[in-house]
């Protein structure tokens, strides 16, 4: 066991304290101070962290303060990391849950996905192998980090699908990574193209007809609450475009591979039932996800094309890039219809509007029910994984409506893409509780932060799985 800081100080003579001095270290948020260990001590290397004011340490700042540790010794040539948690008096937080809270923070930074890398310069391989944090009351800080390790997990996963390529995950094996989530007790069922048809989804079907890959569904199951009152469970809804190249509105060339990742809303979703069904959550919860890929071809989708959905309202096709909705207007239909649920979160990678708007740092969020609407905000805050609401009446509905269909998919206008875009997924909810989150801007980072290396994020795994503690395991 290390001794605390002061005993470090002590048994150095006093020369943490006084390069503490020289270098004006006080101890605020994200200080940091790396010194030759003190002779006698069995370390190569004492670093000091800081955390900011006692009354203003959180759990966000907790866990930004752990994946600082393992972002700042990673590749220093450290195997193994000791952490000395002292207890602060002053702190609203218990020294064990301070544990817990740093070693999550130390595991999510934690994340890499390396396994295309045949080829690295060895000062950039992670040396650091072990994170150990000493602190009183471990037993507490282990009962703590559990459930946050499974949560970390799902996190994970949705990284990792998110991360791969087009042409390693398309809707096939991504919805065979879904299947591996019934050793966790989750009972997954996977629709393929036929049985879509037999259920006419024939907004969702459009989009993949231009594609040599068959489109799917797949339903997820966790009945982790099978004796509550209420046991219609609560539905997260993913779009889950494996690679769009806008059909035969093409994209540009530039940026284009960044479409990979325009499955994000279905890999949150199957993260989010990994970390639900990791940590025992005591909740009925349906995930459903509609997989397929947006290609140009002499069979595509084409401009001026009407669809019929599964609910039977008609769509003009006026541009084949907007496809996410058309795949999300069937998916939210079929699970409500199936379920019916008490309410819907839907997640996708929806519109580029979302980010001149918001930018990359934070989610959109549109509903309509505002209790449903402030609790997403509540956890979102909660995690760090913000999102802002945005309106939605019917002045802005209007603008879908079209001549020779029920509506169209886009307004044919550059203002409220965004908007709109959510009013055309409220026409296929009815008046199920619902929110859409447009994850575009956030699912994927070109820069390091404390918790999420750059790359795929997970944005949305966690502040759905904090929701789901803190408002629907309770009733």
């Amino acid at each position: 066991m290390l001794p605390t800081t002061a005993a470090l100080d002590k048994k150095s003579g006093g020369a943490v304290s006084r390069a503490m001095k020289a270098s004006r270290f006080k101890g605020e948020k994200g200080q940091w101070l790396s010194l030759l260990a003190p002779s006698g001590l069995p370390l190569s290397r004492l670093v000091l962290l800081g955390i900011g004011k006692a009354e203003d340490i959180d759990d966000k700042r907790l866990q930004a303060a752990g994946g600082r540790i393992v972002s700042g010794l990673a590749t220093k040539g450290e195997s193994t990391v000791r952490v000395v948690v002292d207890a602060i008096k002053e702190s609203p937080i218990r020294t064990s849950d301070m544990a817990a809270q740093l070693a999550f923070g130390a595991l999510l930074r934690s994340y890499r996905f390396g396994k295309y890398r045949t080829k690295e310069k060895a000062k950039d391989k992670p040396s650091l192998k072990t994170l150990m944090i000493q602190v009183r009351g471990h037993d507490a800080a282990r009962k703590a980090y559990a459930p946050m390790e499974k949560t970390a997990a799902g996190v994970f996963f949705t990284r990792d699908l998110v991360s791969e390529p087009s042409n390693v995950l398309y809707p096939e094996p991504l919805a065979r990574q879904a299947k591996t989530l019934e050793k966790l007790g989750v009972k997954v069922e996977i629709l393929n193209q036929a049985r879509l048809k037999k259920l006419g989804m024939g907004a969702l079907l459009g989009v993949a007809q231009g594609s040599v890959r068959p489109p799917y569904v797949v339903v997820m199951q966790w009945k982790g609450a099978p004796k509550a009152k209420n046991k219609r469970p609560v539905a997260f809804i993913g779009k889950g475009v494996t690679f769009d190249t806008g059909g035969i509105s093409i994209k540009p060339s530039n940026g284009m591979e960044d479409m990979k990742w325009d499955m994000a809303g279905s890999g949150v979703v199957i993260g989010l039932m990994k970390a639900l069904a990791g940590r025992k959550a005591k909740v009925n919860a349906v995930g459903v996800v509609g997989l397929v890929e947006n290609m140009p071809s002499g069979s595509a989708q084409r401009p001026g094309d009407i669809v019929t959905s599964m609910s039977g309202q008609t769509i003009e096709v006026l541009n084949t890039d907007a496809e996410g909705r058309l795949v999300l207007a069937d998916v939210l239909w079929y699970c409500q219809k199936r379920f019916k649920p008490r309410l819907m979160v839907d997640l996708a990678t929806l519109t580029g509007a979302i980010i001149v708007a918001l930018g990359t740092e934070i989610a959109g969020l549109f509903s309509n029910d505002d209790d449903l609407a402030k609790h997403l905000t509540e956890a979102g805050d909660a995690v760090g994984e913000e999102v802002w609401r945005f309106p939605m009446n019917d002045s802005f509905d209007k603008l879908l409506n079209c001549n020779i269909a029920d509506m169209k998919n886009i307004t044919g206008t550059r203002g409220a893409g965004s908007i709109t875009a959510a009013q055309f997924l409220q026409r296929f909810v009815n008046k199920v509780p619902w929110a859409h989150l447009d994850i575009a801007g956030v699912t994927w980072s070109s820069k390091d932060k404390p918790t999420v290396p750059k790359g795929g994020t997970g944005f949305g795994v966690r502040l759905l799985d904090r929701f789901v503690a803190d408002y629907c395991e309770k009733g």
